[in-house]
């Protein structure tokens, strides 16, 4: 389980979802949003809300008509770059339209989503870009005084209550309890294509700790082993349905590119629909 390459943003899409699932119909998703069709192309996760619609859920009660998200990894952090990264994302994707002033740069959020609480960030847009932080909830925190509105999420200060399967997206779950409770809670949405994608990569980065208790374990397999192997045979099968299709267009380039970078491989597979 070590060895295999965790894909965490398609996991964060659908932990959204679930979060989001009782305004799912007022939402667009647009997983893979393509800043600009000209030389540099960026991949953005835009949420895009109706105007109508107010979200009543804590971590999109900040939303507006466009929010952007940016996405850390438990193996990644936030630093200052990202924040400046993601505040030029913004900007851009404000003037990036064929009509000026298409988009309201009032009508734009900013969502940073990490496991740790980003200190030295944090104290950056306190000093220096004179940002006032407040905590709105468990694990959520406000900026104001931006160009834009900006919240911050860590994932492990969600309550496990209100957001329990965002709060799970995480690489440190105990054995015992916090496993136990995963698999209750999945048995009643295994059929979920969201669930299922979810609960996929939180299985596989706790793999090691689930291993620490063999009952646990035992019953973990016995849950899992089907749709782990066809998971991963249909991934296999993707992977070399692609190849071939490259390989018939001579794209040598996307190819070598694709086998180093899973986003532009599954990029790749939504352009060719498989």
């Amino acid at each position: 389980m070590k060895d295999v390459k965790l894909q965490w943003h398609p996991a964060l899409d659908a932990a959204l979802q679930i979060e989001l699932e009782e305004n799912l119909s007022d939402l667009i998703f647009d997983a893979e949003h393509l800043l600009s069709k000209k030389p540099m192309q960026i991949d953005l996760l835009i949420i895009k809300k109706r105007s109508d619609v107010h979200i009543h859920k804590n971590i999109g009660h900040i939303f507006k008509g466009h929010n952007i998200i940016e996405y850390k990894s438990p193996e990644d952090y936030l630093s200052t770059n990202d924040y400046y990264k993601i505040l030029g994302y913004a900007c851009f994707y404000v003037a990036d339209t064929e009509t000026v002033g298409n988009i309201n740069p009032n009508d734009v959020t900013i969502t940073f989503i990490c496991s740790h609480y980003p200190y030295k960030m944090v104290r950056h847009m306190q000093e220096v870009r004179k940002a006032a932080v407040s905590r709105y909830d468990n694990g959520i925190y406000y900026f104001q005084g931006d160009i834009f509105s900006i919240q911050l999420i860590i994932t492990g200060q969600l309550s496990k209550t209100v957001n329990y399967w965002l709060q799970s997206l995480r690489n440190d779950l105990k054995a015992g309890g916090e496993i136990r409770e995963l698999i209750a809670r999945y048995e009643k949405k295994r059929t979920s294509p969201r669930y299922q994608a979810l609960v996929d990569v939180i299985l596989r980065a706790n793999w090691e700790e689930v291993e620490v208790e063999r009952e646990m374990c035992d019953a973990l397999r016995e849950l899992f082993a089907d749709e782990l192997k066809e998971s991963e045979e249909k991934g296999a099968e993707r992977v070399l349905q692609l190849t071939k299709l490259l390989l018939n267009d001579n794209r040598m380039e996307d190819l070598k590119k694709a086998a180093d970078s899973p986003e532009f491989c599954a990029r790749l597979m939504e352009e060719y629909h498989i």
